[in-house]
């Protein structure tokens, strides 16, 4: 089925068969290792095996397509390296603890993966970093989850409705709360709608599954998950958490739809953080927040630009 899914997008985008064979096995390769933390990421405890899990992917596509460069294997080999063996490497503590969240947010921020991951053809260039971007979630998971251990974070792709409620009833707190500080800033601009009835809804239900699962799901288990129940702990104070985790949330988007820094959008962006947050205050659970985070983004992209 996925297999059919990738050369169906293949061939929407023109992708020739030559690019299109490696590049769906590249992503089929990462499928199973990406779910893995929400099954049993005890599996792939071991740093060394976690590191060359990492890689496979990259060597799949880049090999076959004329496109691995040893420059680009090696920073990524040595991305896979200081995030497997980071807490075998250092003291399960505060300071070792925000110097992974550190690790990660400038890795994602970075951009580095669209250097790594070259495209054959233009047309799949962005696609093509998501491939880094989905090995740096599952490897952080699973060093956290199983390497490290002792945080109360449960990694699932599917909310429950408890969750559900909780993620709608924040998220309608965000609309009017980020359409406000959008509008009053002026960064609400429409976007024009291509597509309508059933193929616009198609459209937005694959935006928005793509925003949970990989974006949401990243977003919240490092904010959230990790640093607002951190800084709970560190402070022994909810709101402080809380109003910190946002603030640090606003300042990650500095660099995102402007020139660097564009605080107006870090701004919105925090206020964002604040709905996700709350979100996750009263479940105690990411996937209550990667709600909230998921429909918020998904109106965003749809609706503006």
């Amino acid at each position: 089925m996925l297999g059919l899914a990738a050369f169906e997008y293949a061939g929407m985008k023109g992708v020739p068969a030559w690019a299109a064979l490696p590049i769906a096995a590249a992503f089929l390769i990462e499928y199973p290792f990406y779910i893995l933390p929400a099954f049993h990421a005890e599996r792939l405890r071991p740093p060394g095996l976690l590191s060359v899990a990492c890689v496979a992917p990259y060597l799949a596509y880049s090999v076959p397509t004329g496109e691995f460069r040893a420059p680009g294997f090696l920073v990524l080999l040595a991305i896979a390296l200081a995030v497997s063996y980071w807490y075998r490497v250092l003291p399960k503590n505060a300071v070792s603890d925000v110097l992974f969240m550190a690790l990660l947010a400038g890795l994602y921020l970075s951009k580095i993966f669209a250097w790594i991951y070259l495209s054959p053809i233009p047309a799949v260039t962005k696609d093509l970093a998501i491939l880094g971007h989905l090995m740096l979630i599952r490897t952080a998971l699973i060093a956290i989850l199983a390497i490290r251990g002792g945080v109360r974070v449960e990694c699932r792709f599917i909310p429950n409705a408890r969750e559900w409620a909780i993620g709608l009833r924040w998220f309608a707190l965000l609309v009017p709360l980020c359409g406000a500080a959008l509008w009053v800033q002026g960064l609400a601009h429409w976007r024009p709608q291509t597509h309508h009835g059933v193929e616009a809804a198609g459209i937005a239900l694959g935006e928005f599954a793509g925003i949970l699962w990989v974006v949401a799901l990243s977003e919240e288990f490092l904010f959230r998950g990790l640093l607002q129940q951190w800084l709970e702990q560190w402070t022994g104070r909810s709101m402080a958490a809380l109003t910190l985790a946002s603030i640090l949330f606003g300042v990650a988007h500095l660099g995102f739809h402007g020139p660097f820094p564009n605080w107006r959008f870090a701004i919105v962006a925090g206020l964002f953080g604040l709905c996700c947050g709350l979100a996750w205050r009263e479940s105690r659970s990411i996937q209550a927040s990667m709600v909230t985070h998921a429909l918020g983004a998904t109106l965003y992209r749809v609706f503006f630009q």
